[in-house]
Order: C-alpha cells, then sequence, then structure tokens
C-alpha cells in the first residue's frame, strides 16, 4: 500500500461534537465512514462471484481508505450486527475490541450510516482478508505484552506503543518500540498521565500518554534488533549518568 495520510477519524458522539463546537470535525469524519462503507458493499459487488470473494479485494478499500478507517467501519459493523451467529466469533471478539462511541437518539441511530450491509457470511469474509493484511504488518498488540497493563509500572521496560496512536506512515514495529525513561504515568495507578521515553529504532525522545501504549513487552517477544539497541541506550545511560555524578563532586 502506499504510504500516505489519511482523514483524522473522529472519536465522539454527534452531541459531544455539539458540544465542544466540533460538528464540522464529526460531519467531515462521518461522511468518510459514510464512503468507507459503500466502498466495501461496491467492492464485495465486485469480487464475489457467488461461491468466492477476491483475495485482492479488502486490499482496494485499505488503500483508499487507509487501515484505521477501514478497521473502525468493520468494527462498528459487526458491534450493529452483534446478534447475527453468520459471524465467526473471532471476528465479533475482534471488533469488540474497537472503541465505537454510541450515537443515537430519540430519531436515529448514527451509527448505523455507515454499518455495511453486505451479506453476513461474504462480509466476514472480507473481515478476515482485512485481519490478515494487517496481521502481515508484523506489528505487535496486547498478545505481546505482558498481561495486566494497568498493573505494571513502565519505567526502564520497553513498552509497545499503540497502532491507534501511530500515523499510518509510521504503521512498522520499529517504531512501536520505546523505552520508558520516567514520567509520572510510567508508575501503575498514578493520576498522572505523563510517560517520556525514547524510540528504539532512532532515538528519538518523547512524552506520551499511558493510554498511548498498549503495554510492557514480554521479553519472549523482543526482537535481536531491539534488544541490541536497549543495550546501547542504556549503556549510554550509565555514562551520561556517571559523567554528571563526576561533574558534580566537590575535590577536597
Amino acid at each position: 500500500m502506499e504510504i500516505k495520510e489519511f482523514p483524522y477519524i473522529y472519536p465522539y458522539s454527534f452531541s459531544e461534537a455539539k458540544r465542544l463546537n466540533e460538528l464540522d470535525r464529526w460531519n467531515a469524519s462521518h461522511k468518510e465512514n459514510v464512503d468507507c462503507k459503500n466502498a466495501i458493499e461496491e467492492a464485495i459487488r465486485c469480487d464475489f462471484d457467488g461461491m468466492h470473494l477476491k483475495k485482492e479485494c479488502a486490499e482496494s478499500v485499505i488503500d483508499h481508505f487507509g487501515y484505521k478507517r477501514v478497521e473502525y467501519v468493520l468494527a462498528n459493523s459487526l458491534q450493529c450486527k452483534d446478534y447475527d451467529g453468520r459471524f465467526s466469533r473471532g471476528n465479533h471478539d475482534w471488533a469488540k475490541r474497537t472503541y465505537i462511541a454510541p450515537d443515537k437518539d430519540s430519531y436515529s441511530n448514527r451509527n448505523l450510516n455507515f454499518a455495511v450491509d453486505s451479506h453476513p457470511a461474504v462480509l466476514d469474509g472480507f473481515v478476515n482478508q482485512y485481519r490478515r493484511a494487517f496481521q502481515s504488518l508484523g506489528m505487535f498488540d496486547y498478545t505481546h505484552c505482558l498481561p495486566d497493563t494497568s498493573k505494571q509500572d513502565f519505567e526502564g521496560k520497553v513498552i509497545v506503543l499503540s497502532p491507534n496512536t501511530l500515523k499510518e506512515s509510521c504503521f512498522t514495529p520499529q517504531d512501536q518500540l520505546w523505552l520508558c525513561t520516567g514520567g509520572f504515568g510510567s508508575h501503575a495507578g498514578a493520576r498522572g498521565q505523563a510517560v517520556f521515553a525514547t524510540c528504539l529504532s532512532d532515538g528519538e525522545k518523547t512524552r506520551w500518554n499511558r493510554t498511548d501504549f498498549v503495554g510492557v513487552l514480554a521479553d519472549s517477544h523482543l526482537p535481536d534488533w531491539a534488544r541490541e539497541k536497549l543495550q546501547e541506550l542504556t549503556a549510554q545511560e550509565q555514562t551520561e549518568t556517571a559523567a554528571h555524578q563526576i561533574g558534580g563532586m566537590t575535590m577536597q
């Protein structure tokens, strides 16, 4: 897929957007969601021969709308059809991991506007294609992390940045791995959210929020390149700390 940036996915409901005076952002994102839903239905119409769905069907929609938007629309579609047993249990469970803000009032359920209406059995196959396409990127997720993230201290550990936080132009596992160096949010149960970290791939240092991370990477999933970078950063930090301590000594 060509690397490019895609329109922002607005995460709040119509009423919340109205309260925040952000209806223009809600409208733009909602329209893009509906366009993506229509594109999925059209792709299925074109690529389903009555028996099989062409293997590149999902890729054409991902190319145009990006992984995040397609996942958002598919997750919303399955959440709206949670009662339908023609979707696999695995896909139902997958869809529930994406938060879709309830967006209905006494007049309508706006989330239904971008719920794909293709035949559930065929749409289930499309979801499978999407999930395989995303998995081929080799991204880290919660299955690669230590359990009970909320109870884990981050400081001094390799933490996994959520794909939801990354721009799609940075959708690589290398951009997900960061060494936590401190911040109130690095401590489990702390009120603060700030997490200071260094990217293992390029050494960039920045501030994130604790909620931007999936969790602490299990050591068994740490790649060799990341292990080497971690050793370099640790040695560098120790050298800088020692130099600072020497510089601060008072000679008698």
